[in-house]
């Protein structure tokens, strides 16, 4: 089997893919076997209910392979992309613009930092609500593969699901390893907690 090896410009030295190798797949295998499940969280990225970081093994043209996948719910990723226009808005209306730097009060509530990260936030809170008014954003469910990656294969992945429970991450890899994932090509916007299929 010939393994993918990358050769990045300015090091000399050629990077090994270790997610085809037989050795860390069957690591993989037993550390999901003791835990009973056909997924490995990634430790260094923290989980919350709408997003999960994992690795799970599959096949990729017949060999197999761990897959390294991040899966998320389609109302983060709508948030997320109305955030980012909202940054891109912001840094286009006020030279100045840095990411802004907040710190926290007695109650544990985020207060900025001075008073131009203030009226920067006001400004980019409009905008979220312009582009929520507008229904401007629209996000569908979708699968991103780069097999160009340091380990193994990478999945980026958005699905039309209320949390990234167990039983989704699971559901996910069997559908997906069986080759019946079938995605939603309905495009959802998302306004204050309510979906709208669109």
């Amino acid at each position: 089997m010939a393994l993918p090896i990358f050769n990045y410009p300015n090091i000399n030295r050629v990077v090994l893919n270790r997610g085809y190798l037989k050795e860390e797949i069957n690591q993989y295998r037993a550390e999901m076997e003791a835990i009973g499940k056909p997924f490995l969280l990634d430790d260094d990225d923290e989980r919350s209910e709408e997003y999960a970081h994992f690795f799970f093994i599959g096949k990729h043209e017949g060999k197999e392979v761990i897959y390294d996948a991040v899966l998320y719910t389609l109302r983060m990723q709508h948030e997320s992309e109305m955030f980012e226009i909202a940054e891109h808005r912001a840094a286009k209306q006020f030279p100045e613009y840095k990411k802004i730097n907040y710190e926290e009060d007695e109650n544990g509530n985020l207060e900025p930092l001075d008073d131009l990260d203030e009226e920067i936030g006001l400004f980019m809170a409009e905008v979220i609500m312009e582009l929520e008014e507008e229904g401007a954003v629209k996000v569908k469910e979708h699968i991103d593969k780069d097999i160009h990656v340091d380990f193994g294969i990478a999945l980026d992945i958005g699905l039309h699901v209320e949390e990234i429970s167990d039983t989704v991450i699971e559901k996910f890899i069997e559908e997906y390893n069986k080759g019946t994932l079938q995605l939603d090509e309905t495009l959802y916007t998302f306004q204050m907690k309510e979906s709208v299929g669109e």
